[in-house]
């Protein structure tokens, strides 16, 4: 046996891995990496929305080598501007085409749904607009957008699929007393806990992870339409260690790799990889479009003045 792993890790660099949760699987992914290669993943693990306030914050210094984001419209936009190293991985080969590019690939795949507490004794929602009814009067949580790039993704198909009228809905779960929770898990925790009925835009993973638990809840994708949020992998151009990189996305996007995906409930990335929740491919999915950069920050001003946060 070659005891060569010592030699690797002392010579090599720690990676550094910026990704917006589950900080579960990120944990998972660097130990099954770090014991492959011998090289430490140093993880930040935090909202979408402070993973790239810290990136911008730190322009001048960056210490990211790769990054793990929770929005596919995030890959798009670092890619325009030129942060990102091209890259495709041989392991992308069992991709679908639509979960890659050459500066970015999936690492998994959310959809976003409601969440309800079936012992709350409010009726079964079906869609969307079930939440702004009389029997959930009060009773409704939703991530806030400007710090889950999932729900900002989920607004965003709302309002491409239903313009004018999105904002009507969001309108009356104002009036109907929905409160914005904070991120994804402060969304969730009230609706667990049974001080809320149900989570308008809950990640699914999340409380799929809560269910498994044995938490009375149903993840609930709404028949008029939802969200997937593929996770965008990406390697930024600034990075030091830029074989390390591509190998660390190899390893996430190898078989192994693609089964602790599944595990944490997410849908692997790859085709061949078996799921323990639904697919995409079992979804209604909203209509799909390119958004500028400052479409989704008008869509997150008009949002925040709806619901009071400005």
């Amino acid at each position: 046996m070659l005891l060569t792993t010592p030699l690797i890790s002392a010579e090599t660099q720690a990676l550094t891995l910026y990704t917006a949760g589950p900080g579960s699987l990120a944990k998972k992914l660097a130990a099954g990496y770090q014991k492959q290669s011998g090289v430490k993943v140093d993880i930040f693990q935090s909202t979408t929305g402070k993973v790239m306030a810290r990136l911008e914050a730190e322009q001048a210094n960056p210490r990211a080598d790769v990054l793990i984001s929770a929005s596919w419209d995030s890959g798009e936009a670092l890619q325009q501007r030129g942060w990102l190293l091209a890259y495709q991985s041989p392991n992308a080969a069992q991709v679908p085409t639509q979960f890659k590019t050459p500066y970015y690939v999936a690492q998994g795949i959310s959809a976003l749904g409601i969440v309800w507490n079936s012992a709350s004794g409010t009726p079964e929602p079906r869609d969307w607009q079930d939440l702004a009814q009389p029997a959930f009067k009060d009773k409704v949580t939703t991530p806030d957008p400007a710090l889950s790039g999932a729900s900002l993704d989920l607004l965003m198909g709302l309002q491409n699929a239903r313009s004018e009228k999105a904002w009507t809905l969001f309108s009356q779960l104002k009036s109907n007393g929905m409160i914005i929770a904070g991120p994804n898990a402060q969304a969730l925790t009230p609706v667990l806990q049974g001080a809320k009925a149900a989570v308008f835009g809950a990640v699914d993973y999340v409380a799929y992870s809560s269910l498994q638990d044995g938490e009375s809840i149903k993840v609930i994708f709404p028949a008029g339409g939802t969200v997937i949020a593929p996770r965008p992998m990406m390697i930024m151009k600034t990075t030091q260690q830029p074989e390390q990189a591509k190998a660390f996305i190899d390893y996430v996007l190898s078989p192994e790799g693609q089964r602790l995906v599944a595990e944490a409930w997410l849908m692997p990335a790859r085709g061949d990889i078996g799921a323990k929740r639904p697919l995409f491919s079992a979804l209604t999915l909203l209509p799909l479009s390119t958004v500028q950069g400052a479409t989704r920050e008008a869509a997150l001003s008009r949002f925040a003045t709806l619901f009071g946060q400005r």
